[in-house]
């Protein structure tokens, strides 16, 4: 017999499917072994039930019909939801009521759409669109989402660059008790699994490619002289702008543009 499985009835365009859809029950994620979240023909996202309503005290029987359509009744000891695939009416407590969307059998899976469970149990769900993560408030609560999707390597390593503000230059650093500008650069991409070259003129030779336009996360590389190796290392981090570990500042924010930094910019390259 297929298990129960309930549709968000949020709406989301198909650019925001393309990360798999989360549910949490107050702060815990629900983790489903099996069936998973998919959207319908009618831009909802339907994902598996049974585990949702254990986690939110109800329980969940159904049966299969003559006409091959699935009955399914939610629970608990004050409340119950009657409803059958294929159908856009269910019975709430006994009193019938309108369905937006079918309750779905498919792939030997019943999936119900959640807008109206929620209405119909009296529970709040948020949906949280930058993590795509269904938040059943069963307590009645606001809460966070328990998950939160990564960030592409770099704005992960911008966020994480700027917590060193501050720290201060040390000659042969590559640690946060002190950083010289390659060190600085290398410690932050290894935070993030990729392994560079130790010397700014190594990473200039040997990692990434060059890019012409210069976009955040790229590397920059800076010169005494037009024709003298590459002397300093820093990581752009848009409007102009890059982060390094100076000599006369530490970790330090400056224009990359500006007389000083313009005068000695070299190129960019991208990891």
């Amino acid at each position: 017999m297929s298990s129960v499985c309930l549709g968000l009835g949020l709406a989301l365009s198909t650019q925001a499917y393309a990360d798999p859809v989360k549910v949490q029950v107050n702060d815990d994620l629900v983790h489903f072994p099996d069936a998973q979240p998919f959207m319908d023909g009618s831009s909802r996202t339907q994902v598996p039930i049974r585990m949702v309503t254990e986690k939110m005290g109800y329980q969940v029987n159904y049966s299969m019909t003559t006409d091959q359509q699935v009955k399914v009744k939610i629970s608990s000891s004050t409340k119950s939801v009657e409803l059958k695939t294929g159908e856009k009416r269910a019975l709430v407590n006994g009193q019938p009521i309108s369905i937006d969307t079918n309750a779905l059998f498919t792939g030997g899976r019943t999936y119900v759409p959640v807008r109206f469970i929620s209405e119909a149990l009296g529970t709040m769900v948020q949906w949280d669109q930058n993590n795509y993560i269904a938040i059943v408030a069963a307590d009645g609560k606001y809460h966070a989402p328990a998950w939160y999707k990564p960030q592409p390597l770099p704005f992960t390593i911008i966020n994480n660059a700027k917590k060193y503000l501050g720290v201060p230059y040390a000659f042969g650093g590559t640690t946060p008790s002190g950083f010289d500008c390659s060190g600085y650069v290398q410690y932050l991409f290894k935070q993030q699994g990729t392994t560079l070259p130790r010397t700014a003129s190594q990473m200039y030779a040997g990692a990434g490619q060059f890019v012409s336009e210069v976009q955040p996360g790229d590397l920059v590389f800076f010169s005494e002289t037009s024709s003298s190796p590459i002397t300093h290392v820093g990581i752009y981090l848009g409007n102009s702008q890059f982060i390094s570990a100076t000599t006369s500042y530490g970790v330090h924010i400056d224009n990359l543009y500006s007389g000083y930094w313009g005068a000695r910019y070299k190129a960019a390259k991208r990891i």
